[in-house]
C-alpha cells in the first residue's frame, strides 16, 4: 500500500490529494504540510473524513478500473492507472480483508461526542460496510465471477468501449497497455475459480453454457470486427490523434485482438468446457456449502433489513395479489379485457399491435428518442418536488450488441466526478416486444429522472461527505429509491394515460413478483424453470425477459429482494414525516432530506428521517425551523 502512495507522489502534490478529498482548506495545506503528512501516515488521522477518504483513496490505488470509472485523479494530472487492470487474485482480497479488520479497530478509536451529526452518521456506514464484509469473509468464495450477467469476461470488454476515454496518443497506449494485460487477470481469475472448484462451488450448469457461447461467439470474430477495435476505430476519428497515426495504432489494436486477448479468452472457454460435466441444474445457492447461512447473509446485505426468506416470500405473495387487482381494474375500465384473470387480461394488453415498435433499425432508434423525450419532459416538471437536482446531465444509450441478448432490460452507469462523462441510461432492443410503449416511462423515471441518475448523481455532488457516503452501495436504498422514483412520477402527473399506469403498476408487481421467486429458487429449492414460469404467469412480461431475469436472479442471490422493500421503507418514513409534520410537510425538502446524505442502510436511513422530523416539528407547533447538521 505504501508503495501505491509513493507512485502516486512521484505524480501529485500533497495540496492536490488533499483538494479532493477536501480533508482541509488549500491555505491550510500550505501552511501546515506537516499536518498534511500526519493525515496520510498517521494510525488515526485527526479528522474522520481524512481517514475515510484516505483509507477509501489507498482501497481504489488498487483497482485501476474502478480509478478510470471514477474518472477524479485525471483531472489532477494523473492517468497511469488507465494503463492497468484490477488484481483479481486472492491474495489481494485477503490483503484488503485484512485491512478491513484494521480499518474498523480504528473507527472505534473516534469518540461520538467529538463528531458532528454528519460525522456520526459517516462512523455508522463506515462500521455497517466493515460488519458486513467481516460477516460475509467465510462466503468470498461463494459467488460466480464468470457469470452471463456481469461476468469479469463480458465487463472488460463494455468497460473498454464505455469508460475507458479515447482523447489522445497516450490514452490508446493505455488502451494497448489494457489489452495486454488481459492475460495476467484472466490467470488470477483462473486461480480463484479452481479454489471455488476445490471448496464445491460450482456454477450451474446453464450459467456454464451462457458464458461459453458468449465467449465462443466473441473470439469467433475477426479482430478488425471485435467490439474492442470498432470502438477504438470509431473514437479515434473523434479524438486528437493525428490522422497518420490511426492506421499504425489500430494494426496494433488487431495484433493485440489477436494475440492476448483471444488466448485468454480461450483458456477460459478450455477451463469452462472441462468444467461442464460436473455442474448440475439445481440453481439454487442452497446447495452450496453451508448454502442457507449464505443466502440469509445475501439478504442481509442486500436488503440491510433482518427480514427472513419466509417473511420476504409471504410478502411478496401478498404484493402480487394487490397489484395484480389494480391492474384488472385498469384494463377493465379502459375496455382491454373484461376477464377477472390476470394471466388473461395482461396477455390482451401485451397483443395490441400499437403499443410496439417496428422491428427495425428504425424502429429501435425511435425508442431511444423517446427515452430522451420523457426524460427532457420529467425534467421540466420537478419544481415543488426537488430542491436540489444534478449538475450532471443524463444520456440514453443502446446497450452493447454484443451483450444485449443476456443483459438485462436496462441499467444506469454514474457520471464521473470530474464531470466528463455524463450519467448514462442504457435500454436494451434486443427484443423489441420487451419494450411496449406503455412500459418506457416507468423504465425511463427508474433509470434516469427522478430515479437513479438524481439519486446517484446527487449523492456524488454532495460537498462535505465523505466519498464513502458519495457512492455508499445500498441496494435497498438505491434501488429502492428508482421503484420510488416511478411511483412519485405518477404522482407528479407524468403518466396521464392509463395504460401508461399499468405500465408503473407492472413493473412495481415485477418487482414484488421478485421477492417471490428470489426466495423461492435460493430458499425453497425452486428449479429454474418453476422461478420462470411463475413469473411468465404473474408478470405479463415478455419472455425473453423472464429468462434473463431468473436467470440473473441465480447468480445475484438477494440483490432482485431489495428494490420493493427498499421503496417500502421510503414510502412508510414518508407517510410517517407526512403524519407528524401535518401542514409543515413539505415534499421537495423530504426529497432533498432523502437525498442529502448518499445512499443509507435502512436502519440509519430510519433514524435520519426521525431526526429530520424532529428538527422539523418545532415549526408545526408555532416555533422557529430547527436546522440540521
Amino acid at each position: 500500500m505504501m508503495a501505491g502512495f509513493l507512485i502516486l507522489r512521484d505524480r501529485i502534490t500533497m495540496k492536490r490529494l488533499l483538494k479532493w478529498t477536501g480533508a482541509v482548506s488549500l491555505s491550510a495545506v500550505v501552511l501546515a504540510t506537516g499536518f498534511a503528512a500526519h493525515e496520510w501516515y498517521a494510525e488515526k488521522p485527526f479528522y474522520l473524513n481524512n481517514y475515510l477518504n484516505r483509507e477509501l483513496l489507498k482501497e481504489a490505488l488498487t483497482q485501476p478500473q474502478q480509478l478510470t470509472s471514477l474518472g477524479f485523479l485525471e483531472t489532477v494530472g494523473i492517468d497511469g492507472h488507465n494503463a492497468r487492470l484490477n488484481d483479481l487474485s486472492p491474495e489481494r482480497y485477503e490483503a484488503f480483508y485484512q485491512r478491513v479488520l484494521k480499518g474498523r479497530e480504528v473507527l472505534l478509536q473516534y469518540d461520538d461526542a467529538q463528531l458532528s451529526e454528519q460525522e456520526r452518521l459517516s462512523k455508522a456506514v463506515a462500521l455497517y460496510l466493515a460488519n458486513q464484509e467481516i460477516e460475509g469473509y467465510r462466503f468470498r468464495f461463494h459467488d460466480y465471477p464468470v457469470n452471463q450477467l456481469f461476468g469479469v469476461q463480458n465487463w472488460f470488454p463494455s468497460f473498454m468501449d464505455s469508460q475507458h476515454q479515447i482523447t489522445d496518443l497516450e490514452s490508446v497506449e493505455h488502451y494497448l497497455a489494457r489489452l495486454s494485460a488481459v492475460d495476467t487477470q484472466f490467470q488470477q481469475l483462473l486461480q480463484g475459480l479452481r479454489e471455488r472448484e476445490r471448496r464445491g462451488v460450482l456454477p450451474p450448469r446453464f450459467v456454464v453454457d451462457r458464458v461459453l457461447d458468449e465467449m465462443q461467439g466473441f473470439v469467433a470474430a475477426a479482430p478488425a470486427e471485435n467490439i474492442l477495435y470498432t470502438s477504438l476505430e470509431k473514437r479515434l476519428a473523434e479524438s486528437e490523434v493525428a490522422v497518420s497515426e490511426r492506421a499504425p495504432l489500430l494494426s496494433q489494436t488487431a495484433a493485440a485482438i489477436e494475440g492476448q486477448v483471444y488466448p485468454a479468452y480461450q483458456r477460459l472457454i478450455d477451463y469452462f468446457t472441462a468444467l461442464r460435466p460436473q455442474t448440475t441444474t439445481d440453481d439454487g445457492v442452497w446447495k452450496l456449502p453451508n448454502g442457507d447461512d449464505y443466502y440469509r447473509h445475501q439478504l442481509r446485505r442486500q436488503t440491510t433489513t433482518d427480514l427472513s426468506p419466509d417473511r420476504i416470500h409471504a410478502i411478496g405473495l401478498n404484493e402480487v395479489a394487490r397489484i395484480q387487482a389494480e391492474i384488472i381494474r385498469i384494463l377493465q375500465q379502459q375496455g382491454v379485457t373484461q376477464s377477472d384473470d390476470f394471466a388473461t387480461a395482461i396477455k390482451a394488453l401485451a397483443e395490441r399491435s400499437d403499443q410496439y415498435y417496428p422491428d427495425t433499425d428504425a424502429g429501435r432508434e425511435k425508442i431511444l428518442q423517446d427515452y430522451r423525450s420523457i426524460i427532457d419532459e420529467a425534467e421540466a416538471n420537478l419544481a415543488g418536488v426537488f430542491g436540489r437536482t444534478p449538475k450532471a446531465d443524463v444520456e440514453v444509450r443502446r446497450i452493447p450488441l454484443f451483450k444485449e441478448k443476456t443483459a438485462p432490460g436496462a441499467y444506469y452507469m454514474h457520471p464521473s466526478i470530474d464531470g466528463s462523462r455524463p450519467g448514462r441510461f442504457f435500454a436494451n432492443l434486443y427484443d423489441i416486444e420487451a419494450t411496449p410503449k406503455y412500459s418506457m416511462r416507468t423504465l425511463a423515471y427508474h433509470e434516469a429522472v427522478p430515479g437513479h441518475h438524481f439519486q446517484i448523481a446527487l449523492a456524488m455532488e454532495a460537498e462535505g461527505l465523505p466519498f464513502i457516503r458519495r457512492a455508499s452501495p445500498f441496494t435497498a436504498f438505491t434501488e429502492g429509491w428508482a421503484l420510488y422514483a416511478e411511483y412519485l412520477a405518477w404522482e407528479m402527473g407524468l403518466q396521464q394515460q392509463p395504460l401508461d399506469n399499468v405500465g408503473r403498476l407492472q413493473a412495481e408487481l415485477f418487482r414484488a413478483v421478485r421477492l417471490v421467486v428470489d426466495t423461492g429458487i435460493h430458499a425453497k429449492r425452486w428449479t429454474r424453470e418453476q422461478a420462470i414460469d411463475y413469473m411468465a404467469a404473474n408478470t405479463g412480461t415478455a419472455m425473453s425477459d423472464v429468462v434473463s431475469e431468473i436467470e440473473r436472479y441465480i447468480v445475484m442471490p438477494g440483490q432482485a429482494t431489495a428494490y420493493k422493500v427498499g421503496m417500502m421503507k421510503i414510502l412508510e418514513l414518508r407517510e410517517r414525516a407526512q403524519q407528524q409534520l401535518g401542514e409543515q410537510f413539505d415534499l421537495a425538502d423530504f426529497h432533498d432530506e432523502m437525498l442529502r446524505n448518499g445512499a443509507l442502510p435502512m436502519a440509519l436511513l430510519e433514524n435520519s428521517i426521525d431526526r429530520y422530523i424532529a428538527q422539523r416539528q418545532p415549526a408545526a407547533k408555532g416555533g422557529q425551523l430547527a436546522g440540521g447538521d
